[in-house]
């Protein structure tokens, strides 16, 4: 309903029968022509740039050392004391083979095993036996039971034998002495052929060229004026305070199609701000990119967030 008073209204105002800025107890914007389209926007503080010099480094004085003078000297002197040093002269040695016994000749008793030999023989399994085996009855029998005319036959069963096969004792164990010979080795070993010695020896001490620096001049100090140091510095200083609302004219909704919402998008993404995909649609992503951008260039924000100042257009070059 309330749309539809301020449509109302704007059409009474471009017709003439209605003036700003009130219509129907509601604040509207002045001077609206057809077509135009308005929105109530936050307006940012307003800031002068200020250039002014101020003292960075007050004025001073500092102590200036002169450092002392030194000169170069060279000496000798004794880094180690001469001492005397036994020297032992080793032995001399020779080698010498001879030939040893490592084992004695001796005997060994010598276990000869036990000869057998396989010896095959045929044992009894089941003795030879008879049995009756009934066979076909006849075909002329009299009468009605047929097992009483089949014949029955006496039959003789072999016996069954079965080989087997077993080790017998031919020649039994027994043991023999076996001569075992000697063995020998021949080794080489090493044997002294002159002792060792000691000699004594005499070290002379050692000297060594040391180079060190003497004082020459000792060291001064001077007291120098240092003057004081400035500096230019640019501020921002508030002329007036934001926060409040205003009209401000804006891109009507059927001007935010597609295609000009892409190119905002475009824009903001141009300028290092990220609106999210270039879809041509006003998503959260693009509403918070299009805020941070007016809020970094002292533009004003729409209080609605789809509504996008003329003024924020323009700072985007569009």
């Amino acid at each position: 309903m309330r749309k539809l008073h301020k449509k109302i209204s704007l059409f009474l105002v471009g017709a003439g029968l209605l003036t700003a800025p009130t219509v129907f107890g509601q604040d509207l914007p002045p001077d609206a022509q057809p077509g135009q389209c308005f929105a109530k926007c936050v307006i940012p503080d307003e800031y002068e740039t200020v250039t002014e010099q101020i003292v960075s480094k007050e004025a001073s004085s500092r102590l200036e050392i002169i450092p002392a003078k030194y000169t170069t000297v060279t000496e000798e002197i004794m880094v180690k004391e001469g001492y005397n040093v036994l020297t032992v002269v080793p032995p001399t040695y020779t080698t010498v083979t001879e030939e040893i016994v490592v084992q004695d000749p001796s005997s060994r008793l010598e276990v000869v095993p036990a000869v057998y030999e396989t010896v095959t023989e045929e044992i009894l399994v089941s003795p030879a036996t008879t049995q009756w085996v009934r066979g076909k009855a006849t075909p002329d029998c009299v009468s009605s039971n047929p097992d009483d005319c089949r014949v029955w036959c006496l039959k003789e069963i072999p016996a069954k034998y079965k080989s087997v096969s077993r080790r017998v004792l031919r020649e039994s164990a027994s043991t023999r002495e076996v001569p075992v010979p000697g063995k020998t080795k021949t080794i080489t070993r090493t044997v002294v052929q002159t002792p060792a010695t000691v000699q004594e020896k005499s070290i002379p001490p050692e000297y060594k060229s040391v180079t060190k620096k003497v004082l020459d001049t000792p060291a001064t100090a001077t007291e120098t004026e240092i003057p004081a140091e400035f500096k230019t510095i640019t501020t921002r200083r508030l002329i007036r305070s934001g926060g409040f609302t205003e009209w401000r004219e804006v891109l009507c909704d059927s001007k935010q199609t597609s295609s000009n919402i892409s190119r905002i998008q475009r824009a903001l993404k141009d300028r290092g701000y990220e609106p999210g995909p270039i879809d041509g649609i006003m998503g959260s992503q693009t509403r918070a990119a299009l805020r941070q951008f007016q809020e970094d260039n002292g533009l004003a924000v729409g209080v609605q967030g789809t509504s996008v100042p003329f003024e924020t257009l323009k700072a985007l070059g569009l």
